[in-house]
């Protein structure tokens, strides 16, 4: 089983869990602030479960990469959408700052680093 890391948890999940649900399972959030109520529920159009993910994830889909193509995000930055990500083996996760969590030059504000080439079984 996989183990997610996010926000000093560990968790497990079934191979092929889309990130979204394994980590609302776990009773954690992939959103900040009020985008926890204010979402689009998993259907890729509002961003705001865009999460930094190191790791054995899926490839991007079109839907997801229309939407990181979109303000505020920008697909260079390396997010992904938690809602379309599907974990197919251990991950480290990092949810930035900012209501979809797009800004990315502040992560170490939540005290949560990945850094580029870590390996996050270690």
């Amino acid at each position: 089983m996989p183990t997610i890391r996010f926000r000093d948890e560990e968790i497990e999940c079934d191979e092929g869990a889309v990130l979204r649900d394994a980590l609302l399972d776990a009773g954690l959030s992939p959103h900040n602030g009020a985008a926890r109520y204010l979402n689009c529920r998993g259907h890729a159009t509002c961003g705001t479960c865009a999460v930094e993910v190191r790791g054995d994830v899926s490839e991007m889909a079109d839907d997801e990469r229309r939407r990181l193509s979109m303000r505020p995000h920008d697909l260079d930055s390396g997010l992904r959408l938690s809602c379309q990500t599907r974990v197919e083996g251990d991950v480290a996760v990092v949810k930035h700052p900012g209501f979809w969590g797009q800004k990315v030059e502040d992560g170490g504000e939540r005290g949560e680093e990945v850094a580029p080439d870590s390996d996050p079984t270690a």
